[in-house]
């Protein structure tokens, strides 16, 4: 089994882009950025160990999105393969913000990825029951150092 990754390390995930994910003119619907994020985010998360619904299920708990901003630079298309990536920036005793990006996936070696879009998202921990903010558990806290 691997070790855990750092959640201060950049973590990224592939994607290619589907005809469900463009619009007429065959380019990613804009709000589709924000599912990727969330793929990505979700994938990291993994990556670190933690599994939200048994989480969800073992504290009582779960993370919600507070805040978003994104910015557009460049448009994906159909069939483009995508890198999404998101790393912490900053973290909370009830919150966090992550730091992600969509790339486009360069077909030559040695070139670097060109940013399409990128973004902040904070998320939040809440009781699962009431939505009510709340503090995240201290195991939990522990996965990301401050």
């Amino acid at each position: 089994m691997n070790a855990p990754a750092s959640p201060r390390q950049v973590f990224e995930w592939a994607l290619r882009v589907y005809w469900e994910d463009t619009d007429a003119g065959g380019i990613v619907f804009y709000a589709n950025y924000l599912k990727f994020f969330e793929r990505a985010r979700t994938e990291w998360l993994r990556s670190l160990g933690i599994e939200q619904q048994r989480l969800k299920e073992s504290t009582g708990g779960m993370f919600v999105v507070l805040e978003t901003s994104i910015r557009y630079r460049r448009p994906a298309r159909l069939d483009d393969e995508l890198i999404v990536t998101a790393s912490m920036v900053e973290t909370g005793r009830a919150s966090m913000i992550i730091k992600q990006q969509a790339l486009l996936k360069s077909e030559q070696p040695d070139t670097q990825p060109a940013l399409l879009c990128d973004g902040t998202i904070r998320i939040g921990w809440v009781d699962a029951s009431s939505l009510q903010p709340t503090r995240m558990p201290a195991s939990l806290s522990a996965c990301f150092p401050s």
